[in-house]
């Protein structure tokens, strides 16, 4: 598939979500450059933004498999991964797969669940299988976790930690409509008798697949290599960051850099898509030292003010013979 043809059906996913989810398209963009460049999403955002019709929503429209699963304090590890069952027919233990069997996972309230239970989704997340008894289960392919959270309510949850936090590429929130937004949706609760506005498969399965291996052909010179390097290592000289970007956020910005650019349209990498892209990328990797915590500075006020400081360089296309 070129970038061309992965553009314009990237462009008609995102097309086919928003007739169901009233979002801004600049948020369901960046939740398909994750999905392009096999990433995983955290939604952080209040309840009733429309989050698990959203991660619904892409799993019909790209003609996945989807499953939901409620995290919850007593939450087991098993009643995510699966668990062995005894049957008395064989007389033998047969393996019954758990929710996190499917292609697009969603883990709703996610910090709402234990450590322990947090642990076995990291497994899956970071490599695609799941450990059951000493035994391994590959996961399905495509894989992508879309995990949601409350920013507000903060009692009787437990805090995603600092690893797991950096297995998201993109940490994004809907936020609340605006003004056309939310007559839509004043419009659709007065006319209960008109059925609600749903999603059709625009791809199958094999397409995803794809797509996802488009942005690999995606050109970054060597300009914007040092371009993205020197954005993540300004992170760690910030005197408001006590943590900086890791080398795996350093991998993921180059990684969504390229699926931004393939959702543009284009076969290489200009600066304004890491810029487009940056604050969902890496505001979630960094940890504010204790100062900056108490003087409300915000992590995408960081990534934004660095990216300020950082030299962007000159581009100009790659030659076609390149």
């Amino acid at each position: 598939m070129s970038v061309p043809d992965a553009a314009a059906t990237a462009d008609a996913v995102v097309d086919e979500i928003r007739s169901a989810v009233v979002a801004d398209r600049t948020v369901l963009e960046e939740i398909t450059a994750g999905l392009l460049a096999r990433g995983h999403v955290l939604l952080e955002d209040v309840p009733g933004t429309g989050k698990t019709l959203t991660a619904r929503s892409f799993a019909t429209a790209l003609g996945l498999e989807f499953s939901r699963i409620q995290f919850t304090p007593d939450l087991m590890p098993s009643d995510i991964t699966g668990s062995y069952v005894f049957e008395e027919e064989t007389g033998e233990f047969h393996f019954t797969p758990g929710p996190v069997f499917a292609n697009v996972v969603l883990a709703d309230e996610i910090n709402r669940a234990p450590p322990k239970t947090q642990a076995a989704l990291l497994e899956a997340m970071a490599e695609e299988q799941v450990t059951v008894d000493g035994e391994t289960h590959e996961l399905p392919e495509p894989f992508v976790v879309i995990a949601t959270q409350n920013p507000v309510e903060q009692e009787g949850t437990f805090e995603l930690p600092e690893a797991q936090r950096d297995r998201f590429m993109i940490e994004t929130a809907l936020g609340y409509p605006d003004e056309d937004g939310t007559r839509e949706l004043i419009d659709r609760r007065a006319d209960r008798d008109r059925p609600d506005p749903t999603v059709e498969s625009v791809v199958d399965r094999e397409t995803v697949r794809e797509l996802q291996r488009v942005p690999e052909t995606v050109t970054v010179e060597g300009p914007m290599r040092d371009y993205i390097g020197a954005v993540c290592r300004a992170t760690r000289t910030d005197g408001r960051v006590d943590v900086g970007v890791s080398p795996r956020g350093v991998q993921r910005l180059f990684e969504l850099s390229r699926a931004r650019a393939v959702l543009e349209g284009r076969e290489y990498v200009v600066p304004e898509d890491v810029k487009r892209i940056a604050r969902p990328t890496l505001a979630h990797r960094l940890v504010l030292m204790p100062d900056a915590s108490v003087d409300g500075v915000s992590r995408r006020a960081v990534v934004d003010s660095v990216l300020e400081q950082c030299e962007v360089p000159a581009m100009e296309p790659p030659s076609a013979n390149q």
